[in-house]
């Protein structure tokens, strides 16, 4: 498992982040039966640098969250099993096997207003936010009804599962 964590951020998170978006990735790898050791590139950033790479990539002119970017399209959530066929090679590191499952970008402002919008702490903010992130990068979405209502079930699951629940 590779964990590429940058901190590109002005404002502080005083928790201990690597580790919990370690943990989270791992539980999130766990849950929906990852066949693969994997890559995961996880930005925190501050709110104008999201919104530069939200416009630029996704033509949308305004901070968010949080932006997932998977390497891979999948069929359905957590199918990992088009991953084998020889037009999804690049998907993988050619130098460690791993999957290279994709980008997370993490706005540490937003983190810190929402932990305080919703009165729960910084570490159940980023831990929920890695979580929905990580269910984007295996496939999950939530632009459908009936696809964000188990993106949902999964997140919560997920979080349950790490002991962090919705306080």
């Amino acid at each position: 498992m590779t964990y590429e964590i940058s901190y590109e951020a002005e404002a502080l998170l005083d928790i201990p982040y690597e580790d919990i978006i370690k943990k989270v990735i791992d539980a999130a790898l766990d849950q929906e039966s990852c066949p693969y050791e994997a890559e995961v590139s996880v930005t925190l950033t501050d709110a104008e640098r999201v919104r530069e790479i939200n416009r630029e990539f996704r033509g949308i002119d305004r901070t968010t969250d949080v932006l997932s970017f998977p390497m891979a399209e999948y069929q359905s959530p957590a199918d990992f099993s088009f991953l084998e066929e020889e037009e999804n090679f690049d998907c993988f590191n050619p130098e460690t096997g791993e999957l290279l499952l994709g980008d997370i970008i993490l706005n540490v402002e937003k983190i810190r207003e929402q932990a305080e919008a919703y009165g729960h702490s910084l570490v159940r903010e980023l831990a929920f936010l890695t979580a929905h992130s990580m269910l984007h990068l295996m496939g999950y979405d939530h632009m459908e009804e009936q696809d964000r209502l188990l993106m949902e079930a999964r997140q919560k699951l997920l979080m349950d599962t790490l002991g962090i629940p919705r306080e």
